[in-house]
């Protein structure tokens, strides 16, 4: 009896101990995947109507360090005193490339070709601070959000072009809400 009660003792210690193991593992895992691959980043705000909407869910990954032109990343801006998280924009210039707004037509021109944009919400009004044109510096990007007379961005000098080291990754795919469920 005393052998039995030690046998069923040494199997409990030892599926605790392959229990203990997996989930190490999985932690493990989880925080190299994030850290590594991806994580997953909140909308606050409207500034990126109609593309996100506020609450959105965003699979976001920092393995590709090369921003295009149209692609929605998400970056810190220290400077910008009015957040507490990171910023959701599109790339509208990347370096080398020379911006320029039209807000009588709210026409968005780069190296004065003028960019045919589907995804804002309505013409361009609000200049914030912005001074034109601008040409963006090596290793910084300009960005601006899709709602753009409701959106803080590259046209405030206290965000400016964002540097490339700011950013925290690039923008896949929604998550959540379901119905908002795909690729960007």
């Amino acid at each position: 009896m005393a052998e039995q009660k030690k046998e069923k003792q040494s199997n409990l210690r030892a599926d605790l101990y392959d229990w203990l193991q997996s989930i190490v593992f999985v932690i493990v895992a989880c925080v190299l995947v994030f850290v590594f691959l991806g994580r997953i980043v909140t909308v606050d705000g409207r500034s990126m109507n109609p593309t996100l909407i506020h609450g959105d869910k965003l699979l976001v990954s920092n393995i590709s360090h090369h921003y295009e032109r149209g692609d929605i990343v998400v970056f810190d801006a220290p400077d910008f005193d009015y957040v507490s998280g990171s910023l959701v924009k599109r790339v509208i210039a990347t370096e080398g490339e020379t911006i320029s707004i039209d807000f009588d037509t709210g026409a968005v021109s780069i190296d004065g070709v003028e960019l045919e944009e589907p995804y804002i919400a309505e013409m361009i009004q609000d200049f914030e601070d912005y001074t034109e044109p601008i040409t963006v510096p090596e290793g910084h990007v300009f960005c601006m959000g899709d709602n753009r007379n409701h959106s803080t961005d590259s046209r405030t000098t206290s965000i400016g072009c964002v540097d490339t080291r700011e950013i925290l990754g690039k923008a896949y795919l929604v998550l959540f809400p379901l119905k908002s469920f795909g690729l960007l």
